[in-house]
């Protein structure tokens, strides 16, 4: 009589955005040591393009994968995000992006070994995505999305910069913006209510650009969006709001209002540029609502 022997386990899908850069690629060796050293299965593919990481995720989840983890920043989270739906393939994160903005809301740890032990345990947090519709197309955000100057500055910073200085290129960049943005206005509909704004960021989560706070009443976990309505534009008021952000004075800025919404339509006069996540993501005219369904991510045990 034969005795049928169970099927292994199905390898870990690693899905690694290499444009990270050197440095950060080594955390990321070292977090899949720890995991091989625990006898941890892995299958590791590094994305060609943009939208690479969405069609990987999408198959493996439509294969049945019980876990994808992406290997990159808060773009890469995204794009992985998009492609899992709201199915039942769990999320991870390696957090080996430039701000790691999700990484810091979710309290995501940082050492090689308890990011490969939060792979492996147990225990999910969930996080309701937003989604975008413009004329670039659709897609998922997980963090935030923003229209105006900090917009304009991702749209122009450079890759091998931003890989060289990180979270300082950014600042680089705002100062060569700062003297040629044009601030037109913004006109904004929340859940139908008008409004007008300088700048616009539609948030998930709490924190912006790194572990800085924003939105103190944002939600990740369920619908909905912490609108930040930036009331004046202009080189004044974006340098005011540069020096308050690393203070963790963000929410107290005047001028800005926080407003709950669960649809939001940005538009202006002219085509304006979107970020989301901190990748570019077209230009307005934009409408934002929440993602079909939410996605478990991996926090630990």
């Amino acid at each position: 009589m034969f005795r049928a022997h169970p099927a292994a386990p199905a390898p870990m899908l690693v899905i690694y955005n290499p444009t990270a850069g050197r440095r950060r690629a080594a955390r990321l060796w070292r977090v899949l040591d720890v995991l091989v050293g625990h006898g941890v299965a892995l299958e590791l593919v590094e994305t060609t393009h943009a939208g690479h990481a969405r069609a990987l995720a999408r198959d493996a989840a439509r294969r049945g994968a019980e876990l994808v983890v992406a290997a990159g920043g808060d773009g890469t989270v995204a794009e992985v995000t998009d492609g899992l739906g709201a199915g039942a393939t769990r999320l991870g994160i390696i957090p080996i992006g430039t701000a790691n903005v999700l990484a810091h809301e979710l309290r995501l740890p940082t050492d090689p070994g308890s990011v490969a032990a939060a792979l492996i345990g147990g225990r999910t947090r969930t996080l309701w995505p937003g989604r975008l519709s413009g004329p670039g197309g659709e897609r998922l955000f997980v963090q935030m999305l923003g229209v105006g100057f900090d917009a304009q500055v991702v749209h122009h910073v450079s890759g091998p910069v931003k890989r060289a200085l990180g979270r300082g290129a950014y600042v680089a960049q705002t100062l060569r913006e700062l003297p040629r943005y044009r601030f037109a206005a913004i006109h904004v509909r929340l859940d139908g209510r008008e409004r007008s704004a300088g700048s616009v960021i539609v948030s998930k989560g709490c924190l912006y650009g790194g572990p800085y706070r924003l939105a103190p009443d944002a939600v990740p976990d369920s619908p909905g969006f912490s609108v930040a309505l930036f009331a004046e534009g202009g080189i004044g008021q974006a340098l005011l709001a540069g020096m308050a952000l690393p203070l963790n004075l963000l929410p107290r800025l005047p001028g800005l209002r926080i407003e709950r919404a669960h649809r939001v339509e940005l538009m202006g006069d002219q085509d304006l540029p979107a970020q989301a996540d901190g990748d570019p993501a077209g230009t307005t005219p934009l409408r934002i609502d929440d993602a079909p369904g939410p996605v478990a991510v991996m926090v630990g045990r």
